[in-house]
């Protein structure tokens, strides 16, 4: 081999080893501390194990004055002898911040001993010594009234945060009374070495501030006077103080957004400006600008997951978001509401239904899909009562028009509730479900509020010429005979009512007993008894003294859900005396006179569908009754009585009635006439307002009402809330009585009597409202014609009636 190429390769060889050495001693040594540096702890057995936290050996406050070292330490989870850890110090401030007592707070600690020492520093708030005003006259508050309305307190600890707040509360007491414009600002007085503190708060009231005038701008689909209408916030006018309310503003901004939105403007902007005047800055111009955007209707709606109830009985249900129609996300739900109903009504209280919407701005329509999960029908398990304490379980689960078995039903579940409410038994009703062992099954709960059933009430009429007229009535509408000493909670009715006043100068009494329930069938049975007195010279409307002493026993039964039947026995002994002797009395007079016996029975019909019969919004109501007398009786004679209301349901919860009565007698046998004690007469709290009790109807020459045997009375009234306990009513009524039935309409009946002539009408406002001691009704009634025998209209007339429950 050739020496130089030996050579040459041996020299190559030694560069490379030489090379590697290099790297070797230079290089790798470097990697191996840096692999080696995170490991080196556990490089050998001992080193393996972590250094111990070195425990608590002391625990020092300082700074603090009034607040005991005890108290401050005893806040803390750091203890003496525990080892010392900086996620429990951090804990351990926090909760002393939470403490309020000090502003500023520092953990350090330091060798001590063994261990460390912990040492607090904290920096006490002042307590406040005093709280005084200076420049409040608009507000009368007396200054410790004041004080109790702020957020700071004498006695206190001294917080920022509160004394901003109460600043703030001081400007809303301000904006109330129409200063917003007044400025508050407070001075602090400290004491560092008392470590207490004075507030003092003064205040430039400044001119009161009114709105001068609201703006509405960019409105085009709706006037402003429509807008301004929805406003809480008002200019300055008579009846307006014109205050501005910032939060009241701003609700009314949210409200103008809502109105568009119900009528399909979704994509509305509201905002306002408020400017002062600049020659007068008490006086405010409020600018309400509006960006209205497109109106939207509703485009095409589908409905999926429907598989018992067809998509036509769905869409059918459908009341606000219908195709064509104006789209509101608030009609959206209320459909979905609607769907859900018509599920619940099949038994699916499960059910659940999702709304979709889609905009296709291209046409300005949005679609709406309702997407349903029907699951399974649920059945009625048990039917519990919670809540009752007085009235017994079965008096709720008679009413009730669902029962175990059945599947839930919607619509017997709301008729349910309105016969639980006119019980008058409960204040509240609501349902409630409980789960059962069986998934397809549910208890039905009925959770109920008992109110008072036991009432104490009085009622009358006054007018301008004439005394008061009226009774008093004691009644316990859930009474129950057998539960000594309460006797309440089976739902009987026991009433006694006595009549007071000049209307009834010799006293009359009544007893009235009714059992819903005969022997537990639905079967009611009930009776009355009575003593009843009026007297010619103290009554009004009579000619003759008559007392009345008799009694009826009833029997009803319920035909079907809304109709019932009734019937009536009735037996009364009337005498009649000290007749009128100036020779002007009548014969139907003179013919009654002594004691005369009544014997009739009467069946009835009713048809009930109002709502709520304590207070009806919707409903109607119509019956009718025969009376047949005769029996043994000295009377013979049929009279018809029929009544038919009828409840419109109006804008914002209000009611109008309609309500109509005709009444017809005919005698029969050997009575030639109607006594006057069975007459129809008209007049009154109850028929005609505007007249006299029995005024209207035909008279004798003296004027005395003699009553007739036929009536036709109309009644309009529409009755609006005010406030929760307060709602006006407007009337009219019109009718009138006349003595035969052929002389409906005449002047003067056959023999020239005077008789009441055409129909006779009255109207008037009144007002019901609702105390803490009962209802309150009250009614001033205006004639519009003569009344019978009268040559003037006469002044108005008042009524009222007052029930206290206990």
């Amino acid at each position: 081999m050739n020496n130089t190429y030996i050579i040459k390769t041996m020299r190559k060889t030694f560069f490379v080893i030489l090379s590697a050495s290099f790297i070797f001693c230079f290089i790798l040594p470097s990697f191996a501390e840096e692999a080696q540096a995170p490991s080196s702890k556990s490089a050998s057995p001992l080193a393996t194990q972590e250094e111990p936290a070195k425990l608590v050996a002391a625990i020092e406050v300082k700074g603090n004055k009034a607040i005991s070292t005890n108290t401050i330490i005893s806040k803390m989870k750091t203890r003496i002898g525990s080892p010392y850890q900086e996620n429990v110090i951090s804990d351990d401030l926090k909760r002393l911040y939470l403490l309020n007592f000090f502003s500023d707070i520092k953990i350090d600690s330091e060798s001590y001993k063994d261990g460390l020492k912990v040492i607090v520093t904290v920096t006490e708030r002042p307590i406040i010594d005093k709280i005084t005003f200076s420049g409040i006259n608009r507000i009368t508050l007396k200054d410790e009234k004041l004080k109790a309305q702020l957020k700071s307190k004498e006695g206190q600890y001294l917080d920022y945060p509160s004394l901003a707040e109460d600043v703030r509360i001081f400007e809303k007491m301000y904006e109330k009374i129409g200063f917003s414009a007044a400025k508050i600002d407070y001075k602090l007085d400290i004491d560092e070495h008392a470590n207490k503190a004075k507030i003092h708060f003064n205040v430039v009231e400044g001119a009161k501030v009114r709105i001068k005038n609201i703006t509405i701008e960019g409105n085009k689909a709706f006037t402003s006077g429509r807008i301004l209408k929805l406003l809480k916030t008002k200019r300055a006018w008579f009846f307006n103080a014109g205050v501005l309310k910032d939060d009241v503003l701003k609700e009314d901004i949210e409200r103008i957004k809502a109105f568009y939105l119900r009528n399909g403007y979704i994509d509305v902007a509201v905002d306002y400006e408020v400017k002062p005047d600049t020659r007068k800055p008490y006086l405010l111009y409020v600018t309400i600008k509006i960006k209205e955007g497109t109106k939207y209707l509703v485009g095409n709606v589908t409905i999926q997951g429907n598989n018992d109830i067809t998509e036509k009985e769905i869409i059918m249900r459908l009341k606000e978001c219908v195709t064509g129609k104006t789209f509101s996300d608030e009609g959206m739900k209320s459909d979905v509401a609607g769907i859900q109903g018509l599920y619940f009504d099949r038994g699916y209280i499960s059910a659940q239904v999702k709304e979709a919407s889609s905009l296709n701005a291209a046409i300005n329509r949005v679609d709406i899909n309702y997407s349903i999960v029907e699951n399974q029908i649920t059945y009625v398990d048990k039917i519990k009562v919670r809540g009752n304490i007085k009235t017994k379980d079965v008096i709720v689960r008679r009413e009730m028009r669902i029962h175990p078995g059945d599947r839930f039903d919607g619509e017997k579940l709301r008729r349910s509730k309105e016969r639980l409410n006119n019980l008058g038994f409960f204040e509240e009703i609501g349902y409630d479900t409980e789960d059962t062992d069986a998934p397809d099954k549910k208890n039905l709960i009925v959770d109920v509020k008992e109110a008072k059933t036991g009432s104490f009430s009085f009622g009358g009429g006054y007018s301008t010429v004439d005394a008061f007229v009226g009774f008093v009535e004691v009644e316990q509408k859930n009474f129950d005979w057998k539960n000594w000493p309460y006797f309440t909670g089976a739902g009987e009715d026991l009433r006694l009512r006595a009549s007071i006043g000049t209307m009834s100068s010799g006293p009359g009494l009544e007893l009235s007993f009714t059992e819903p329930w005969l022997f537990d069938y639905p079967v009611s049975f009930g009776f009355d008894a009575y003593k009843r007195s009026h007297k010619r010279d103290a009554d009004v409307g009579y000619g003759y003294d008559e007392d009345v002493t008799g009694g009826d026993l009833r029997l009803g039964k319920e035909l079907s859900e809304y109709l019932r039947a009734d019937i009536m026995y009735r037996v009364d002994s009337i005498d009649i005396s000290n007749i009128i002797t100036d020779n002007t009395a009548s014969d139907d007079l003179n013919s009654e006179a002594g004691t005369n016996l009544v014997s009739s029975i009467t069946p009835s019909l009713t048809f009930d569908s109002r709502d709520n019969v304590f207070d009806t919004h919707k409903g109607n109501l119509f019956s009718g009754s025969l009376e047949f007398a005769g029996l043994g009786g000295d009377k013979n004679y049929y009279k018809f009585f029929g009544r038919a209301s009828h409840y419109f349901p109006m804008f914002r919860n209000s009611t109008l009635e309609i309500r109509g009565r005709v009444g017809l007698a005919e005698p029969y046998g050997n009575s030639e006439k109607i006594p006057i004690y069975e007459r129809f007469f008209g007049g009154g709290a109850y028929t005609i307002r505007g007249y006299e009790e029995r005024a209207v109807g035909p008279v004798d020459a003296s004027g005395n009402p003699l009553g007739g045997a036929s009536m036709l009375i109309g009644n309009v009234e529409y009755v609006y809330p005010l406030f929760g306990f307060l709602k006006v009513a407007a009337f009219y009524d019109v009718g009138n009585v006349w003595e035969k039935l052929g002389d409906i309409g005449s002047s003067k009946d056959a023999n020239g009597r005077i008789n009441s002539g055409g129909f006779k009408s009255g109207f008037g406002l009144g007002f019901r409202v609702k105390t803490p001691i009962g209802p309150i009704m009250l009614d001033y009634g205006i004639p519009m014609n003569k009344a019978s025998g009268k040559d003037s209209k006469g002044s108005g007339q008042f009524y009222f009636s007052v029930s206290n429950s206990f």
